[in-house]
């Protein structure tokens, strides 16, 4: 299993690594490994609980596709849009 540093897992996750170290003290997110030099790494487990990738309620999200136009007459338009978006959601298993 990866391991990221703090400097890495705060990237991934878009926040700063004070964030982290402030979630650290408050408890909101413990690393999974502190060095005994005091470096705080965290888990490739961790990183994906964190995005959402493997929780119960990401498997029973429903995508939804929008398209739009402008006027009437531009529905040809629209249709095209539809089909792009079906392609486009069925390559992507949705």
């Amino acid at each position: 299993m990866k391991n990221y540093s703090i400097g890495q897992f705060a990237k991934e996750i878009g926040v700063t690594i004070q964030t982290l170290r402030n979630w650290d003290k408050t408890g909101k997110l413990k690393p999974s490994h502190i060095a005994p030099s005091g470096h705080r790494y965290y888990s490739q487990q961790q990183l994906e609980h964190y995005l959402g990738l493997h929780s119960p309620s990401a498997e029973s999200r429903i995508t939804i596709g929008y398209c739009r136009v402008s006027s009437h007459k531009q529905k040809d338009d629209l249709q095209r849009q539809v089909e792009n978006m079906e392609a486009y959601l069925l390559a992507q298993g949705k």
